[in-house]
């Protein structure tokens, strides 16, 4: 942020302000930590502030402080709407468009209240009074660190906040192992877990508590996994069917896209699973190196991301978009393996 961004925020919130914190769609760690610890930080600072989510998180990060608190755009919409209604203030976390949202977008696009972004993904909208984006960080978490330290106030870091910006930064940066984590987000993490936040237990809550249902979801995916010398390249498939025949829960394939990248010599990994009640195949790309999924999911799959770490969807059937991947992989094969 620079000094007339800081010197507004600072301005914004020296008054009593009515605020809604918004993550995107689908939340995940970062999202949720990022609104959760902000939402901790302005409570503290006496704002009247509330976390409301596009739709349903994992159950993995129903322990997060603060949690029970969110409010559901879509379990809750009265209360949704008229949160938004009474904003004086909105803050759009790990996102930089309207269209992350789902249904929400078309609410948000229509208030007159102050957005504040702050988000580390790539060609941020232009929409907010302040806009604090930083494609270089290693998640949205760290940003709403730097954040609080812009304002003057990482001595207000509780040791709720503290578990809830650990969580993010942990699961963005795939428990500290992307290119992204820098030692600025290592100096960060040690200042979290000196202010409280409990490493061992937040990673025993978010990788440890599998249900059987899940474990047998993981047996499948694996047992469906191509893979593609050539291309350095290997990805799994899970159909509504698959899903359904093992009681599939939101969050329950966090992660699964990463198995292929342990595979030596695969740089390129995808999931396709698909979804019948919104009619896609959502699609997770993750490499390492300098292949950019971020780049070929804008390209091909309607989405976009982080160069190493991106999401995409299609609106053809599972066999069609499987197709349609193979002929594009074609055209990257030089790119893959030159």
């Amino acid at each position: 942020m620079n000094l007339a961004d800081i010197s507004t925020v600072k301005s914004i919130l020296s008054q009593p302000q009515k605020i809604v914190i918004i993550p995107h769609k689908n939340p995940d760690g970062d999202a949720m930590g990022a609104c959760l610890g902000l939402y901790g930080f302005l409570k503290g600072m006496g704002q009247n502030a509330r976390v409301v989510a596009p739709n349903d998180y994992p159950k993995f990060l129903k322990w997060m402080p603060g949690h029970d608190t969110v409010v559901n755009f879509e379990w809750d919409n009265g209360e949704a709407q008229r949160l938004l209604d009474e904003a004086t203030v909105i803050f759009t976390l790990d996102f930089n468009d309207f269209s992350r949202t789902g249904q929400m977008a078309s609410v948000l696009e229509g208030k007159e209240a102050d957005f504040i972004m702050i988000d580390h993904h790539q060609q941020p909208s232009d929409y907010a009074k302040v806009t604090y984006s930083d494609v270089s960080m290693s998640s949205t978490c760290e940003m709403i660190y730097n954040f609080i330290d812009f304002l003057g106030q990482t001595d207000s870091i509780t040791a709720d906040i503290a578990s809830n910006l650990y969580t993010g930064i942990m699961t963005d940066t795939g428990s500290f192992k992307y290119r992204s984590t820098s030692s600025k987000t290592h100096r960060v993490v040690a200042d979290l877990i000196e202010r409280g936040a409990d490493n061992m237990e937040i990673h025993r809550q978010v990788f440890d508590t599998n249900s059987p249902s899940r474990l047998h979801l993981l047996g499948v995916a694996l047992s469906n996994m191509v893979i593609l010398p050539e291309y350095r390249t290997a990805y799994i498939t899970l159909t509504q069917e698959e899903l359904d025949a093992n009681d599939f829960k939101k969050g329950d394939t966090e992660g699964f896209v990463n198995y292929g990248l342990t595979l030596e010599g695969i740089i390129f990994a995808l999931i396709f699973i698909e979804n019948k009640d919104e009619g896609i195949i959502k699609i997770s790309l993750r490499s390492v190196g300098d292949f950019s999924v971020n780049e070929f999911a804008r390209k091909h799959f309607n989405g976009g991301g982080h160069d190493n770490a991106a999401g995409g969807r299609s609106d053809l059937s599972m066999d069609e978009t499987l197709q349609q991947f193979n002929e594009i992989l074609k055209t990257y094969k030089s790119t893959l393996n030159p």
